[in-house]
């Protein structure tokens, strides 16, 4: 037996698949480093020559996270580097599908009156995985930069408290599986260098724009509370 629903039903059902259907893009993402690298996540250090450190679980003793536990943010430092060294230390995102629009946005931060200028950029691999290279200069599929934290490695370029950031998605030709890295990349750097000092990052997320049938689905259950309320009119 065929089951009828009247509009105002329609429209309200059609309205809650849009909502709940999501339609995102991107897998949804929240991190704050409770408990050091996350699942999933990669490090890859390429520093030249290497250091003892890569990405850790940051320490309080240095400075507090930007929320929760004091203890609940991960770093980066000139550890990542050996004597005099260039820097260039990984952190890569897991690979998800990503589209025009999608949002990531993090904070950072280095110590008080630093006198090691840091560096962190944001790349973006539009064929996902973890290929960042093998030597301090190359970067992989991961070509496109996003955004530079203290580009010309200032002293105090960097922000000494914590500082939100964001970047959008823009020039994919559609849905692409692709990663988001962060690159700790500082030159001159590690124990007997000019620069580098102790960054922290935290609170990382990803918000997906809705894909194009959201929006569809949602048009259509307005369109209907619409013709259901002229309907009701008429019949008054």
């Amino acid at each position: 037996m065929a089951v009828s629903f009247k509009p105002a039903v329609m429209s309200t059902l059609l309205l809650a698949m849009a909502l709940s259907a999501g339609a995102a893009s991107a897998d949804a993402l929240n991190e704050n480093f409770d408990g050091g690298v996350p699942h999933g996540w990669t490090v890859v250090n390429n520093s030249d020559p290497v250091g003892d450190a890569s990405w850790f679980q940051g320490d309080s003793k240095v400075f507090n996270a930007q929320q929760g536990a004091p203890s609940s943010f991960i770093g980066a430092s000139w550890t990542s580097g050996k004597d005099l060294s260039a820097i260039s230390n990984w952190l890569i995102m897991p690979t998800s599908t990503y589209q025009n629009g999608d949002t990531l946005s993090f904070y950072t931060r280095t110590v008080e009156n630093s006198h090691f200028p840091d560096r962190l950029e944001v790349r973006f691999s539009n064929a996902g995985g973890t290929d960042v290279g093998h030597s301090a200069d190359s970067v992989g599929s991961f070509g496109s930069l996003l955004l530079s934290v203290n580009p010309t490695q200032d002293v105090a370029g960097y922000p000494d408290a914590w500082t939100k950031y964001s970047v959008t998605l823009s020039g994919l030709s559609g849905a692409t599986a692709g990663a988001f890295a962060f690159h700790y990349a500082v030159d001159d750097g590690g124990p007997s260098g000019t620069r580098s000092n102790y960054i922290g990052l935290d609170t990382v997320s990803v918000t997906a724009v809705p894909e194009p049938s959201t929006y569809l689905m949602l048009g259509a259950g307005l369109g209907l509370i619409g013709l259901a309320r002229k309907r009701k009119a008429k019949a008054a």
